[in-house]
């Protein structure tokens, strides 16, 4: 099935949930040509709308997923549709049980040094006859992103994910997705990292009643310049509330 895609602020979002992202991801890769798998939660609306480039990049891609409950309750408030969150990192987790039961095998890349080779070894715990084609480090300049490529080709990998930060994941995933003989990319950020043990994730707790984000910030307290653009995207979403309420109102 083809997932209906709606935007929030002028942002693509997929209706998705975990399920129908599933069987989406799985039909991406029976498409014969590389397919791209992006999240877009507030902070990356507010982005895009500064950085047209992200924006685009964003677009091109074959499933977005609503990996911020923020989005999630702006499709409910603006387009009606109940969606539900479907978190980047447990769709990762889910593509790689579904590899390990297919027969398909992932590059993991991101993180400092060491980081992706111990989230491959955590995975293979977790995921009973994964396997890993490869892993590298997120540590690389634009100029090298050739031999990159020729080594992920190279390694055979079905699946590709790419954990280097956002906006640099998806940047990177645009220009190059076409040079890849990967069937799926996804763009993790940085859940190499949490897999890897190097950062922790919300309890469980947290991510049932969607507060993850809370655990995030007050864990990591260095974070509140990001988390800034929650209030930001807020406010952006009920000014355009209002204006469509006036608009159907005739004023």
């Amino acid at each position: 099935m083809i997932p209906t895609r709606v935007s929030v602020l002028d942002v693509p979002v997929d209706c998705v949930d975990m399920d129908t992202a599933l069987e989406c991801a799985d039909r991406l890769m029976s498409n014969g040509r590389p397919a791209a798998i992006m999240a877009i939660n507030p902070e990356k609306v507010i982005a895009c709308r500064q950085r047209a480039e992200l924006r685009d990049a964003i677009a091109r891609a074959d499933l977005l997923i609503p990996d911020g409950i923020g989005v999630v309750a702006a499709v409910r408030l603006m387009e009606g549709v109940a969606i539900q969150r479907v978190a980047g990192a447990d769709l990762m987790v889910m593509l790689c049980h579904a590899a390990a039961r297919n027969g398909r095998s992932v590059y993991l890349m991101g993180g400092a040094p060491g980081v992706a080779a111990k989230a491959a070894e955590r995975l293979q715990e977790t995921c009973a006859g994964l396997t890993i084609a490869g892993v590298r480090d997120g540590y690389f300049d634009e100029a090298d992103s050739g031999a990159v490529i020729e080594a992920i080709n190279a390694s055979g990998a079905d699946i590709l994910f790419i954990g280097m930060g956002s906006p640099r994941q998806e940047l990177w995933v645009a220009r190059h997705l076409d040079s890849l003989n990967v069937k799926l990319c996804q763009c993790v950020g940085g859940t190499i990292d949490v897999v890897a043990g190097h950062v922790k994730r919300a309890p469980e707790l947290f991510r049932r009643f969607n507060l993850e984000w809370f655990y995030r910030l007050a864990s990591q307290p260095s974070r509140i310049a990001r988390q800034k653009n929650l209030p930001v995207f807020m406010l952006a979403v009920g000014r355009s509330l209002y204006a469509r309420q006036r608009t159907a109102a005739g004023q």
